[in-house]
This record gives structure tokens, C-alpha cells and sequence, in this order.
């Protein structure tokens, strides 16, 4: 469906994006994750033609569009401001791109309505301002404005950045179902890694430019490639020499281990290894606890599940049981050898 092929973007002396080859899929829901700076707002202005690469190209459907106008790219567009017009009704505003494409008033009509009631949008919210609704509801409408026109793509840029933690996880998933209900090919910029693995098909992880590693949600969280994935999707351990030594690991490379991968005073298997240590620190989250645990060389994280009754005091002693082939390793780079 989409492919960007060895993608260079430079801004003077500055390279943004070096080599990026990407293939999304028809109907995939397809994330750029990175932290600020990365390149994935960069990689997705020049999907949509906001910035053309100094090398490299940008294919839809077998058609290069790399030189193409932006307006004639077919691509709707949801920017993390949302973009709309404040003085404009709702009504107005998604019918903004009908009306520069010259559509019949009727016909105007029925997709506008049409794509309201698929947003949820009521016929009362279509006569107000813009300014009049709630950041929920103005998103909708910047979705509906970018889904009304039939583009093949809809690209959105961090959409749910500005709103509060509770309307952000609300609007996540009605998010995915209607992707899904449209069967439309997205691409999603976000610096959120929770919201990447939620919403997700593929994820590619960006970091400085490159692409550290394009798969599935499980893949970059539980086969992450690089040692920055594993640390920037989730929460991880680095084991010390001495854990490492005890688990029988390679004390060349670095090693980590995610939290929920590791239990606490339960019976270990063959091949599994217990470090004896004392709880320093807990925080409860209802469905989960963390704790922090004191083995002697490093204090390590755990996450148990909470069932009521196995709860850990801080100062009690405990066991830690590592598994090594749960165990994410990667070789130090270069300078780190020296």
C-alpha cells in the first residue's frame, strides 16, 4: 500500500531521516514511535508532501508519488492541533474538503451527515462553533473532516497529545474501532509508547533518525531488537555483573529483564535461578503491584499480579525467581568497548 524507499530528509547541514524504508499495509494501522525529535512527524509530513526528501521515494499503490501536491495525494490529515476552524460550525468545517472539491449541495449534505453519525457527532453538535465543543469532541471532527472526503490514507500526528489521561484511554479505543469500522490504512505518530502497543498493527521505533526496528507490538516489547527499544518501549531491568554471573549470562553483554517476567517466593524450576533480597518499596496499582527489591547488587523491579493476598511489606525478605531465557541481551557499542 505504502512504501517509503531509503528516504533521506536533510534541513541544511542537518540530516532529519537517514535511509527510512518502511511498507505499510492496505487497512494496517501502522505507528511511528519515537521521543521528540526522532524523525516520525518528519517521516510522516513527507508521506503526506509537507516535506520532500532529498533522496529516496514515497510509493502508494505502485504510483510514486514523491513530487505529487499534497492536495492531490489523496491523504486526510489529523494534526495534534486538530487544525479546524474556530469560527466555522462544526457542519463547516467537515464540509471544508467537499466543498473545494465543488460537490452538489445535497451531496455535501449526505456525507457530512453521514460521516457525523459514524463519528458520533449529534445533528445539534453540527450547527455549533467549533470553539463551543470539548477537546473529545473536537477530535471527532478533525477525524471526520480528514474521513469524509474517501482518502485512501489518513495520517494523524500525536492527535490525542492534548487531552487529559482519562478522555486520552477513552478516545484511544473508539480510535481503533473506527479505524477498524472504515477499514482505512493509518498512519499514527505518537511519543506514547503505551498508546503505540494498544493501538498498533506494526510499530516502527525511531530513534535519532534511523529505525531501530519495525514489528508487531509483542515483537518490539518482547523481542526488541536494539538495546534502545527495550528501554524506551516499557519498564526494564539491567541486570548487574553479579545477577548476571549467578543467572549464568554472558557478562560481555548487557542484560535486562522485564518486570512481570520475574515472580517473588514462588518455587523455581529447573534452570530458573532465586536471588534472596528485601522489599524497599511498593506501589499499588489495583490490578498489579510493583515492588522494588533489594538483592544486594542492584535494586531490581517486580510486577505481581494483585490477588488480594500475597501482598509484600516493605522490609520483608524475599526471593526474586529469574528465568534466563526471559533474559534480552545486546552487545555494548563501540564506544562503550573502548
Amino acid at each position: 500500500m505504502i512504501k517509503l524507499n531509503d528516504i533521506v530528509v536533510k534541513f541544511g547541514d542537518f540530516t532529519a531521516l537517514h535511509n527510512i524504508n518502511v511498507q505499510v499495509r492496505e487497512g494496517e494501522f501502522f505507528t511511528f514511535l519515537g521521543p521528540s525529535g526522532c524523525g516520525k512527524t518528519t517521516t510522516l509530513r513527507t508521506i503526506t508532501g509537507f516535506i520532500e526528501p532529498v533522496s529516496g521515494t514515497v510509493v502508494v499503490k505502485d504510483r510514486d508519488i514523491t513530487h505529487v501536491p499534497i492536495e492531490k495525494r489523496n491523504i486526510g490529515i489529523v494534526f495534534q492541533s486538530y487544525a479546524l476552524f474556530p469560527t466555522m460550525t462544526v457542519y463547516d468545517n467537515i464540509a471544508f474538503g467537499l466543498k473545494i472539491q465543488k460537490l452538489k449541495k445535497d451531496e455535501i449534505d449526505r456525507k457530512v451527515r453521514e460521516i457525523a453519525r459514524k463519528v458520533d457527532l449529534s445533528d445539534e453538535q453540527l450547527q455549533k462553533a467549533v470553539s463551543q465543543l470539548s477537546g473529545g469532541q473536537q477530535q471527532r471532527v478533525a477525524i471526520a473532516r480528514a474521513l469524509v472526503t474517501g482518502p485512501a490514507i489518513i495520517c494523524m500526528d500525536e492527535p490525542l497529545s492534548n487531552l487529559d489521561a482519562k478522555l486520552r484511554v477513552q478516545l484511544r479505543n473508539e480510535l481503533k474501532k473506527m479505524q477498524k469500522d472504515f477499514g482505512i490504512t493509518t498512519i499514527y505518530v505518537t511519543h506514547d509508547q503505551e498508546e503505540a502497543l494498544t493501538l498498533s498493527d506494526r510499530i516502527a521505533v525511531f530513534n535519532k533518525g534511523y529505525i531501530e526496528q519495525i514489528g508487531t507490538p509483542n515483537e518490539v516489547y518482547n523481542f526488541s531488537k536494539t538495546e534502545f527499544v527495550c528501554n524506551f518501549i516499557g519498564d526494564i531491568n539491567r541486570l548487574s555483573d553479579e545477577v548476571a554471573a549467578k543467572a549464568g549470562l554472558d557478562l560481555k553483554k548487557h542484560n535486562y529483564v522485564r518486570l512481570e517476567r520475574l515472580h517473588v517466593n514462588v518455587e523455581p524450576r529447573p534452570g530458573q535461578v532465586a536471588l534472596p533480597g528485601t522489599v524497599t518499596m511498593r506501589e499499588y496499582y489495583g490490578l498489579y503491584i510493583k515492588y522494588y527489591i533489594d538483592i544486594g547488587s542492584q535494586t531490581i523491579k517486580v510486577i505481581e499480579k494483585n490477588d488480594g493476598v500475597r501482598i509484600y511489606e516493605e522490609g520483608q525478605a524475599v526471593e526474586v525467581i529469574l528465568d534466563p531465557a526471559d533474559v534480552m541481551a545486546y552487545e555494548p557499542k563501540a564506544e562503550e568497548t573502548a
